[in-house]
């Protein structure tokens, strides 16, 4: 974003923020940097430096078109700006590693999408790339957005003030219907080069995060069903942005329609057990017909239970079992109020929020961790640990099933 002059008169220490990527996730993004600093107090004023793509013409129109100052098609470029003291990472999973490490060598703050790398070893690089730059003063952190919805915050806030009691159950499923028609093409989230895995690694990781988050613990062991209903799909040509298909020829060489194959799971289902015994489990999928976008959730506790559905993210429902049965129940708490989390600086109550509010909050929590040289979460170490989770569930699929430890990571989930 192009500073005006009020911004520029603030008196505030400017951070430049330099973006990898512009298609679905980049422009999610883009939208919260544009707007945090219209609607919190911030101790720093971020600005909009450069956005980086391959195409040159596509990465200049995506900068006009949000907000970026400047363009740039070499990640490394972007990196050694000097304008640029936060690199913002919203590219395929098989990026995520070499650039992270090359901005926090470099000096650069870090925020790298979910899931945080497509292999443990991946992750557990970035980490130490992360501790040690941590030790000069940098932060990273791993874009979760659905830890900043602010229902989700509240829910957190109850479990651990204890009004769940102690917790027997979570329950989280996400489902999409995106990939239900067999005839959509191959894109990159369907390659295990690019995107690591499938729905695990896109829907899983959003689900385990937020089940850690949520109980304060790691998932400790899994036990793990995936499966690939379709196993080929049709190549398109041109290039591969979000959704939109891998690059490839839409004929063979005889004329035929050619295809490629999805090497990445459609669908995962797993138990879990969480060190302090709760149980849990998880379902995450793209062929649940009719679901565009279906993130829900239960904890059921000795003391009560909460419910979420990312469809109605303005709400909450919580039941106390304290009360009498003859008039105890689920209620709803819409959470619009401005002493919930994030909501003193939006609307009047019942003025509910979105999607994209989620990466305005991201932003602030950075932008704060930065200024007051705290740790924000969720850290690369977080993300670490949920990616061994997801590789736990990989080997206990491979495993039929078989229950499988998750490898401990020494994190603040």
């Amino acid at each position: 974003m192009r500073e005006t002059e009020h911004e520029a008169g603030t008196g505030k220490r400017p951070l430049g923020v330099g973006m990898v990527g512009y298609a679905f996730m980049g422009a999610a993004h883009s939208q919260g940097w544009r707007t945090v600093g219209r609607v919190f107090d911030l101790p720093v004023r971020p600005v909009l430096s450069a956005v980086c793509g391959r195409d040159g013409s596509a990465v200049r129109a995506a900068a006009d078109r949000l907000g970026w100052a400047a363009a740039e098609t070499d990640w490394r470029a972007l990196v050694a700006r000097d304008d640029v003291d936060i690199i913002d990472i919203c590219t395929p999973g098989d990026s995520h590693a070499e650039i992270a490490i090359a901005a926090l060598d470099a000096g650069k703050h870090v925020l790298c999408e979910k899931p945080l790398a497509n292999t443990v070893e991946e992750a557990e690089a970035m980490a130490e790339a992360a501790e040690r730059a941590r030790a000069r003063g940098q932060v990273a952190m791993v874009g979760f957005n659905y830890r900043r919805v602010p229902a989700l915050a509240l829910a957190r806030q109850m479990v651990a003030e204890g009004r769940l009691g102690t917790l027997r159950h979570v329950r989280v499923t996400y489902l999409q219907d995106w990939l239900v028609d067999p005839g959509f093409p191959l894109t990159w989230r369907l390659r295990k080069d690019r995107a690591g895995s499938g729905a695990l690694g896109d829907l899983g990781a959003h689900i385990v995060d937020l089940a850690q988050f949520l109980v304060g613990e790691p998932v400790a062991g899994v036990s793990a069903l995936t499966e690939t209903f379709v196993r080929e799909r049709p190549l398109l040509e041109g290039a591969s942005s979000g959704l939109t298909a891998e690059g490839g020829s839409a004929s063979g060489p005889e004329g035929g329609s050619a295809s490629g194959q999805v090497t990445v799971d459609d669908a995962a289902v797993f138990t879990g057990r969480f060190p302090s015994g709760a149980l849990a489990s998880f379902e995450a999928t793209r062929f649940a017909a009719g679901r565009k976008n279906a993130l829900r959730l239960e904890l059921n506790g000795s003391g009560g239970s909460l419910a979420f559905d990312l469809e109605r993210l303005n709400e909450l429902s919580f039941h106390d079992h304290s009360e009498p049965a003859t008039s105890s129940g689920f209620r709803r708490i819409l959470v619009t109020e401005p002493g919930h989390p994030y909501l003193e600086a939006w609307w009047p109550p019942g003025h509910g929020l979105g999607y994209e509010h989620t990466f305005v909050h991201q932003a602030r929590d950075l932008l704060h961790a930065i200024a007051s040289g705290e740790q924000p979460e969720p850290s690369f170490s977080a993300g670490l640990s949920v990616q061994r989770v997801l590789a736990a569930v990989e080997e206990s699929a491979a495993k039929n099933s078989v229950y499988t430890l998750v490898a401990a990571t020494p994190v603040t989930v």
